[in-house]
């Protein structure tokens, strides 16, 4: 017996409602033949709304009932919805995840052994580009977040403005292998500055911050990975002045 769900969601010439979408696909996907209803025009939205006293559209009607948008539908079906405001250490994943693909990308492309201590410097130096990369997306922002536990941009701002780039420069040189002269002394300096800065932040004074190291808009927790990103540009320039 087939299974019917009817959906009123926003479809004009300048905007189709992705949420609407989104629903329409899942009802789908959970074997719905769906009604598909448009509304095309602001005025028809709002007297929608207004209809069934609803602040927004899609809205979704199982057997006649009103199950709501697509997080309503989706916690009918008994999925995971997601929290804006939930600490999340999905983009640091994401950051490593893809610098360690590039890694063996790299070391592959050169011939070298994928498991050595040239794929590893590679990652290291490839997730500090990425970092960087999403800290100027929006450096006021990260500027911002940065200033409330950095020790060196608190008594001198524009440190929070340079860092990024600081941060970027160290780890394209590092990856090219180049101007070693100027990679480490750059990554020893921020990574030891940042590396005691959250360590007293975080776990001396015990305060509770967001971590600027994925930029400004992110909800991962100040801690242990702007430590880990911090230590490892350490510890990379530290082996490149061993190695000569």
């Amino acid at each position: 017996m087939s299974k019917h769900a009817t959906i009123y969601r926003m479809v004009m010439p300048d905007h189709v409602c992705p949420f609407g979408l989104k629903a329409r696909d899942l009802l789908r996907r959970k074997g719905y033949v769906v009604d598909d209803h448009w509304l095309t025009t602001r005025a028809e939205q709002d007297a929608f709304k207004a209809q069934h006293g609803v602040k927004t559209t899609p809205q979704v009607f199982v057997d006649g009932r009103r199950i709501g948008g697509n997080d309503d539908l989706r916690r009918h079906f008994g999925l995971h919805v997601r929290d804006p405001k939930a600490t999340t250490y999905t983009p640091v994943i994401a950051v490593f995840a893809v610098a360690a693909l590039l890694a063996l990308a790299a070391s592959h492309l050169i011939a070298a052994p994928l498991l050595g201590w040239g794929t590893l410097g590679r990652f290291i130096a490839a997730a500090m580009c990425l970092l960087a990369m999403l800290k100027l997306q929006d450096i006021d922002s990260f500027s911002s977040m940065f200033l409330g536990y950095d020790l060196l941009a608190r008594r001198w701002v524009p440190y929070a403005y340079i860092y990024p780039y600081a941060e970027l420069m160290a780890g394209v040189l590092m990856f090219a292998g180049a101007l070693h002269w100027l990679s480490i002394p750059v990554a020893l300096v921020i990574g030891t500055i940042g590396a005691v800065s959250v360590y007293k932040a975080v776990y001396v004074e015990r305060r509770s911050l967001k971590c600027a190291c994925v930029g400004g808009g992110s909800n991962v927790p100040l801690g242990f990975v702007s430590l880990t990103e911090n230590v490892m540009m350490v510890a990379m320039a530290l082996a490149m002045l061993v190695a000569g």
